[in-house]
């Protein structure tokens, strides 16, 4: 009983109703017999109360060799592991409360104060100046904001107690501060509806430990508003139903909880405003709020009455003359109505010109408003969801573009966006492109950020995904039947590329022609039962390309023919393990220098958003600096599952971006993700050279179902209602 592994659960696989969990822990240190797992990631089983991937834990107990999964530890006794106390005071002091002060700068500080360190600084900051490479500011600070804090010490304390880490009790302070102790006696569970870095099952946790009873109104009330966040989050609606809500809030709570407790604590959340319910749809205050701004600012746009223009037909002629085009009618309708209408759609496959527009629409603003470049730049906002997104629009359109995020200006630190209701932006027309990714939460915090006459242009592919966020917004916008909507139809990526362009819309029409494959030489379709085997072939041929030029494009993540396996496979062709590269165990996987890498979440302070796509350009120490072309991102421990390897990503994430050279995979143990809507996005991603490999049947299954996910919004119903 006396050798034991300390760490950290890095994935719990699976937890049954009774306790029992198996998992991966990632070792950090043995003793005794269990010495040689040191540094290593097992598996491990055994019966728990809670267990939290925030913390360390020491686990006692016996290797076990499993006849099915092999070398397993077996938990007897396990107990969370308290910082030792110098460790402590470091993470206090480089948590971020004390400006400047970083890990290394704090580890310098305890190293020569000791224990002690937090008391010699309060009553005998000069002996700071001990410290070797320590600056006066840095004293001043760390004296000043300690004084500050040192009535709080306690309460950090307390929170530590309850399980809270360092930074989480520093987060919970600075938001209550001389309150916090009583605010969290009262009601643990208003920290979550409070502080957005407090998870409710880290709260939850901790509330049953110090033993709220499991029927407690405020944990349900809690559980209820975690529950819609989660859905609506997960599944992409805007509003949920009643029965739904129930039964998943139970299954978070892991707890029967009678209709009549349910529907009163749901009740106490429609008083408080923080539920909206009409028509038994049950909203979010924030999606109900997103969706009527949105709503009421596109009637107000859309009941404006048309500029009047003089000569416009003799000015879109000189743009034909000037850039040597002639614009079919659609296209010109689009044009002019840029100019002449408060709000526009215009949408289009593949190949209809909508960049060719987006260009033409910018110069005729130029020359109607008699503006010079910078006159351009300061009254029109070229948007659009993504960073590669953005990139690509400004390479195209040959005007700057930036990512919605970065032109509202998010800070990082409030985690608002700095150009809102209180502080518009003066652009005069906003051109949206991609708009098919935009969820209903961001586009009503663009408009919130824009002036009542500012005019917008939507531009995008009602037939592409959805966006990854709540909502459908052009789909539901264009089903409205009331706005400005052009539609472009003719095809003019022609020639060379044809076939690419032709499977695309053929693929939107319900179609596959079989002929149209393996004739001219940028569509081929490989037919193969082992996709892993032919796909090494293809990425082994391919393996010389940019980065950037080359991409495997796969409908799901898990099996054999998953994303993650594939990357496995990939990361040894693309990037073989070598002697003069570094490389890091992230959780099962290793990353190392010159790995191509997927960003997942939106990092705006950084100018990195979900879906782009970088280079691991070194690893320093226990960090991974990644480059994302236009900047350089460090990424420490704690940010790691950020980001993934890239080698093949999904088809959501690849929304935005397009390719030289795409490969498909496509098999029917996909079985779910085989739709058109998907399928028809992968493709589009293909700018010359598009390769699908597996089963003709399947792709045919893919093309042939058109069901899509329900998604449950009411932007349509309202713009319907209220215009009537």
């Amino acid at each position: 009983m006396n050798d034991y592994i300390t760490g950290s659960v890095r994935k719990i696989i699976f937890r049954s109703d009774n306790g029992y969990l198996v998992g991966i822990f990632k070792v950090k240190d043995s003793t005794g017999s269990f010495e040689y797992l040191k540094n290593t990631s097992l598996s491990f089983t055994g019966y728990f109360h809670e267990l939290d991937e925030s913390d360390n834990y020491k686990f006692f107990g016996s290797i076990v060799n499993h006849p099915k999964y092999g070398e397993q530890f077996n938990v007897t006794m396990y107990e969370r592991v308290i910082p030792e106390e110098k460790d402590s005071i470091v993470e206090f002091l480089s948590s971020g409360t004390f400006k400047g002060i970083g890990e290394k700068t704090a580890e310098k500080v305890v190293s020569v104060l000791g224990d002690d360190a937090l008391k010699i600084i309060i009553d005998h900051p000069e002996e700071l100046l001990l410290v070797q490479g320590i600056t006066k500011k840095q004293i001043d600070t760390l004296h000043n904001t300690l004084l500050e804090y040192s009535s709080s010490y306690n309460t950090i304390l307390k929170l530590n107690d309850y399980g809270f880490s360092t930074k989480e009790s520093m987060i919970i302070y600075n938001k209550y501060k001389a309150g916090t102790l009583k605010i969290v006696e009262d009601n643990l569970y208003s920290l979550v509806e409070d502080i957005k870095d407090i998870s409710f099952k880290k709260v939850d946790s901790i509330a049953l430990k110090l033993e709220y009873d499991r029927l407690d109104k405020r944990r349900v009330v809690a559980a209820i508003l975690y529950t819609m966040e989660e859905l609506c989050n997960t599944m992409s609606h805007c509003y949920l139903h009643i029965d739904m809500i129930y039964k998943f809030t139970q299954n978070v709570l892991q707890t029967y909880i009678s209709e009549e407790l349910f529907i009163e604590c749901m009740n106490s959340l429609i008083v408080d405003l923080k539920v909206i319910k009409t028509d038994e749809k049950y909203y979010l205050r924030s999606m109900w709020d997103a969706e009527e701004n949105i709503v009421n600012r596109i009637i107000l746009l859309n009941k404006k009455k048309d500029d009047k223009i003089d000569n416009l037909d003799s000015i879109i002629s000189e743009l034909e003359k000037n850039n040597q085009i002639e614009y079919n009618e659609e296209q010109k309708q689009a044009i002019c109505n840029s100019v002449l209408k408060d709000f526009l759609i215009i949408t289009g496959g593949p190949g209809t010109g909508k960049t060719t527009i987006v260009s033409s629409i910018i110069e005729l603003y130029r020359r109607i408003n008699k503006l010079s470049y910078e006159g351009l730049l300061r009254d029109i906002a070229l948007l659009a969801p993504t960073g590669r997104a953005s990139k690509r629009l400004s390479e195209k359109a040959m005007f700057p573009a930036s990512t919605i995020h970065s032109f509202l200006k998010w800070n990082k630190e409030s985690d608002r966006f700095q150009v809102n209701e209180r502080n518009k932006s003066d652009v005069k027309l906003v051109i949206i492109d991609e708009s098919s990714m935009v969820d209903v939460l961001l586009f009503s915090s663009l408009l919130k950020g824009l002036r009542n006459d500012t005019r917008i242009v939507m531009v995008g592919d009602y037939d592409q995904l959805p966006s990854v966020g709540p909502g459908q917004l052009l789909k539901d916008l264009i089903e409205s039947e009331l706005l400005n909507v052009i539609s472009l139809k003719k095809l003019y990526r022609q020639g060379d590329n044809s076939s690419i362009i032709t499977l695309a819309h053929d693929i939107n029409s319900g179609i596959i022609n079989e002929n149209l494959f393996n004739v001219n030489p940028d569509l081929d379709f490989i037919e193969t039962k082992n996709v892993l085997e032919v796909l090494s072939e293809i990425c082994d041929t391919y393996k010389d390309d940019s980065y950037n030029d080359f991409q495997v494009l796969v409908p799901m993540y898990k099996g054999i023919n998953g994303i993650d396996n594939f990357n496995k496979k990939l990361q040894d062709i693309f990037n073989p393990k070598s002697k003069n590269k570094k490389e890091l165990l992230v959780g099962e996987s290793f990353y190392r220098e010159c790995d191509k890498v997927l960003q997942l979440v939106n990092m705006p302070d950084e100018r990195i958003y979900n879906g782009d796509i970088g280079i691991i350009s070194h690893i320093d120490n226990k960090d991974i600096v990644v480059d994302f072309d236009i900047s350089e991102v460090r990424f420490t421990p704690a940010n790691f599952n950020k980001f993934k390897h890239g080698y093949a990503i999904s088809i959501h994430k690849s929304q935005g971006s397009e390719f030289d050279t795409v490969v498909i995979p496509v098999v029917k143990e996909y079985n779910k993700m085989l739709y058109r809507k998907l399928y028809y996005t992968a493709v589009t991603r293909c700018k010359n050279k598009l390769i699908l490999i597996g089963d003709m049947e399947a792709l045919k299954m893919a093309v042939a179902n058109n069901n899509q996910d329900i998604r449950m919004t009411s932007i349509k119903e309202k713009l319907i209602n209220k215009s009537i």
